[in-house]
C-alpha cells in the first residue's frame, strides 16, 4: 500500500472509532436505561408520560398501562408513553 492509501483507511477507521464512541454506544446505554424502566413497572407506582400527565399506575400488561389521573378518572396509555417514575425529590 502507498502512504496515502494508508492515511485513507487510517482516518476512515478513526472516523468509524469516533462515529461508535460518539453516537452508537450512549444511545444503546439510554435504550437499555429505557428498557430497564419500563420492566420494572409495576402496579401502584407513580409516573409521568411523556406528555406530562402524572397518575398512579393501576393496572399493566404487555403494551399498556392504565393510570388514575384523577380519583375515579383512569386513562390508558402505551407502556412506552412513560417517561419516568416519580420520586420525592422530582415532586418539590
Amino acid at each position: 500500500m502507498t502512504q496515502e492509501v494508508q492515511s485513507t483507511v487510517l482516518m476512515i477507521a478513526v472516523m468509524v472509532a469516533l462515529f461508535y464512541f460518539m453516537l452508537y454506544r450512549p444511545q444503546k446505554k439510554q435504550a437499555a436505561k429505557r428498557k430497564a424502566l419500563l420492566d420494572s413497572l409495576e402496579i401502584g407506582v407513580e409516573v409521568v408520560t411523556i406528555g406530562g400527565i402524572y397518575g398512579k399506575i393501576t393496572a399493566l400488561d404487555k403494551k399498556t398501562a392504565t393510570l388514575e389521573v384523577a380519583p375515579g378518572t383512569k386513562i390508558t396509555f402505551a407502556r412506552a408513553a412513560i417517561n419516568g417514575k416519580v420520586t420525592k425529590d422530582a415532586e418539590q
